[in-house]
């Protein structure tokens, strides 16, 4: 079933990755086989969520606290 499923070798992004929903998407796609880019404003629970992966899975794990809002806001003006 895991192959299936496999994501090894794919990099994800997932925002809001510290808790919640988002923490269980990244890890869930950790699981899956992917690497994982981390994102939400509060670096404590990236940490968290970065060491609930290492100890699960061998996926690697970025960690980069960013608010999307400020930064999405950032490129719109460019355009």
């Amino acid at each position: 079933m895991h192959e299936l499923f496999s994501l090894k070798g794919k990099t994800a992004i997932v925002t809001g990755a510290g808790r919640g929903i988002g923490r269980a998407i990244a890890v869930g796609l950790a699981q899956a086989g992917a690497n994982i880019v981390l994102v939400s404003r509060t670096e404590k629970q990236l940490l968290e969520t970065q060491r609930m992966i290492s100890s699960e899975t061998i996926s690697g794990t970025l960690v980069t606290p960013c608010d999307v809002t400020r930064l999405l806001t950032k490129l719109s003006k460019r355009q």
